[in-house]
């Protein structure tokens, strides 16, 4: 693969070195070239427009994704973020008192706070152990599991310190004990390999904006087939039924797909970004673009051994990720994040580590670059503290 092509594709590159990839990513030119193609066509024909097939790019993208993670289009829908999928998830499921559902330590707050109202109905919340392995956490989770356990939700890669949780095992785990495995895919899917039948994965929601490059405001649902009837709509709007093309007379049936959780009008605009974003990656290869990712983390972690940083994937061995959290004794996460900035290195402070995400379009001249820079802040700080101590 030609990844100079790649790196050349993204503007980006001119002004700074971008790591916070599992937070935000940037537009490619191939982004920026559909969204002016889409605003011209619309200016001249409205939704006439043929860049303006809402019913195309929808199935493009359901398409492209539905081969990612191995489910069926139909199982997939379009919302606006993580934490509106998991909403979906909790409020549509049906629970009851002394119900227990199992969360994450640390998690992020998309998958803790959708599921905090269910507490009012007598459903007890546990948090799992994070764990330094994956093996681990595993340990960790099956002792927390009882006969009242109904519901796993759980993050695919942890958001602080990069380390893929054991998704397969979890799922083996909830199919043996009839559990409903829900997942934060926000991390993991276009990092980590997600196959939803084989991880027994039941419900996942995740954003568009991280390693899917797509954009802010846009995310996706996937309910496994033998679910669908059993999560409730928590919205009913005008797509929610079927032949939703005809508006009267009402309809009281629901689509029987995903789609009935996109229940009206949605930004097309985002549809045409992500759509572009899913093409370009889908073109390289999600295989290739997942071991490009993982081959330029783990030179970004050894050039921060050398400095002398500690890396939290040096804890997990053999499970490969994209995230690459460190932290060196002594010195302030925060202040070295502040000098990575105002030398245009974006990156992250999570848990008191810097976290660092690239991407496929990054080179390793700009890892480089940002080692550097730590190197030198790091002397600079510490000499600051030991003037400071005379």
């Amino acid at each position: 693969m030609n990844w100079k092509s790649v790196c050349d594709a993204y503007p980006v590159n001119k002004e700074m070195v971008w790591l916070n990839n599992c937070g935000i990513t940037p537009a490619g030119r191939h982004i920026s070239e559909a969204m002016a193609c889409f605003m011209d066509g619309y200016s001249r024909k409205g939704v006439f427009s043929p860049n303006a097939d809402y019913l195309r790019i929808r199935e493009n993208i359901k398409k492209i994704l539905a081969s990612l993670l191995s489910c069926d289009p139909a199982e997939l829908c379009l919302i606006h973020n993580t934490a509106e999928g998991m909403n979906f998830i909790s409020h549509g499921l049906s629970l009851a008192s002394g119900d227990e559902v199992i969360l994450l330590e640390n998690e992020y707050p998309s998958n803790v706070y959708p599921w905090r109202h269910l507490q009012g109905k007598g459903v007890r919340l546990k948090t799992a152990p994070m764990g330094d392995t994956p093996e681990a956490f595993l340990a960790g989770i099956e002792a927390m599991i009882s006969g009242r356990t109904r519901v796993i939700s759980l993050s695919a890669v942890h958001w602080c310190t990069g380390m893929p949780l054991p998704i397969e095992q979890v799922g083996q785990l909830c199919r043996e004990k009839g559990i409903t495995f829900v997942v934060d895919g926000a991390q993991g899917v276009g990092m980590q390999p997600i196959d939803v039948r084989k991880m027994n994965i039941g419900c996942m929601a995740f954003s568009a904006w991280k390693w899917l490059t797509g954009p802010l405001g846009l995310g996706v649902l996937y309910v496994a087939r033998e679910n669908l009837d059993a999560l409730r709509p928590v919205f009913i709007g005008t797509e929610s039924v079927i032949m939703d093309e005809e508006y009267l007379p009402y309809k009281s049936e629901l689509k029987p797909t995903a789609d009935r959780f996109t229940f009206s009008t949605a930004s097309l605009g985002d549809w045409v970004w992500f759509e572009a974003a899913l093409t370009f990656l889908n073109e390289i290869g999600f295989d290739a673009v997942r071991e490009r990712i993982f081959e330029l983390s783990d030179y970004l972690a050894q050039r921060l051994r050398k400095i002398g940083f500690q890396v939290c994937s040096d804890q997990f061995p053999g499970h490969p990720t994209g995230i690459v959290a460190c932290e060196k004794p002594g010195v302030s996460s925060a202040l070295l994040l502040e000098r990575l900035k105002a030398d245009g290195v974006i990156a992250a402070e999570r848990l008191g580590r810097i976290r660092f995400s690239p991407h496929i379009y990054l080179d390793t001249w700009q890892l480089d670059r940002a080692a550097r820079i730590l190197s030198q802040a790091c002397i600079s700080q510490m000499y600051a503290q030991s003037v400071t101590k005379k």
